[in-house]
């Protein structure tokens, strides 16, 4: 089968669905972790696990391999965005309510449709560009980004769609040839591999984002449910973008917003408004809209299916 990433765009849907629901999940833990914890060291935690969850499966699934030059840039490359993606948006959330970070961060399948077009060279049609605005104007409506409110910190997670962005083509093109356990494995180890230097160097310097502390059981749990439920949502994207053009799953991660909406409520107190109600009402009829219409494609292209 050619381009298998195509053939099935509702399985790749249903899986970023995942993503979406799972995504927040490890926000909320590491919003948690960073009351103790400093940002660097939540991020190199949840790339550690990440590798000590995956290469064993990786290991004995026997889809591990010594990859060529091209491939270990381009391993640096992904580990680099999502490792710069990640600790933006754990800087973030650490000031400001999670639906607040995601609601900017939502940019995100904007610049990613449009990425994905330039650069993957996927086709989008004028309803899908259409499904992306309408949606960051969801999002904008949920909880507008206040610079006088959160000064610089506002810019985190418009950072964090960018990087994020990138790591997303890349994984795209990536998973045309690599297994996507075998991706993670590399992604993680190759954070950890950037990481772990900056946290030697920076420790107990200016720099408290970078300093090391010992963190209690608590803190230790949460720094282990952070990598755990990366792991997961990770893999469901990855696994996604294998079933599913990027350009279509893009507008279905506003999405995110409803988990962290309800998250932010039930864990933190965040209690949303009028706008946020009106918001997510567009955001979900934005994920619906997507949902449906590649279904009714798929429905009207078996041969593809059967390809």
């Amino acid at each position: 089968m050619k381009n298998k990433e195509k053939d099935y765009p509702l399985l790749g849907i249903l899986l970023v669905l995942g993503f979406t629901i799972m995504g927040p999940v490890m926000d909320t833990f590491a919003k948690l972790a960073s009351n103790e914890i400093p940002i660097g060291q939540i991020s190199f935690s949840r790339f550690l696990v990440q590798s000590i969850i995956i290469i064993p499966i990786a290991l004995f699934l026997k889809i591990l391999y010594w990859p060529t030059k091209g491939e270990i840039l381009l391993h640096f490359m992904r580990a680099s965005f999502i490792l710069t993606a990640t600790s933006l948006f754990f800087a973030a959330i650490k000031f400001m309510p999670m639906a607040d970070a995601i609601a900017i961060f939502l940019v995100n399948p904007f610049i990613m449709t449009f990425l994905s077009h330039f650069i993957l060279k996927e086709k989008i049609g004028w309803r899908r560009v259409l499904a992306c605005i309408v949606g960051f104007s969801g999002s904008m409506l949920i909880l507008k980004p206040s610079f006088a409110l959160f000064g610089v910190v506002a810019l985190y997670p418009l950072g964090t769609a960018i990087t994020y962005s990138f790591y997303i083509i890349i994984t795209k093109y990536m998973t045309k040839n690599i297994h996507p356990i075998t991706l993670q494995a590399f992604t993680g180890t190759s954070a950890v591999i950037i990481i772990l230097p900056l946290l030697l160097i920076f420790n107990n310097t200016f720099f408290e984002p970078l300093h090391i502390v010992w963190p209690s059981l608590k803190s230790l749990l949460l720094l282990i449910a952070v990598g755990v439920t990366a792991t997961i949502s990770h893999l469901f994207v990855v696994y996604g973008l294998k079933f599913s053009p990027a350009s279509t799953i893009a507008p279905i991660l506003y999405l995110e917003i409803v988990s962290a909406a309800i998250l932010g409520y039930f864990v933190f107190l965040d209690i949303p408004d009028h706008f946020t109600v009106i918001g997510v009402s567009i955001i979900i009829l934005c994920g619906i809209y997507i949902f449906i219409r590649e279904h009714n494609q798929s429905s009207e292209s078996p041969k593809v299916l059967r390809e």
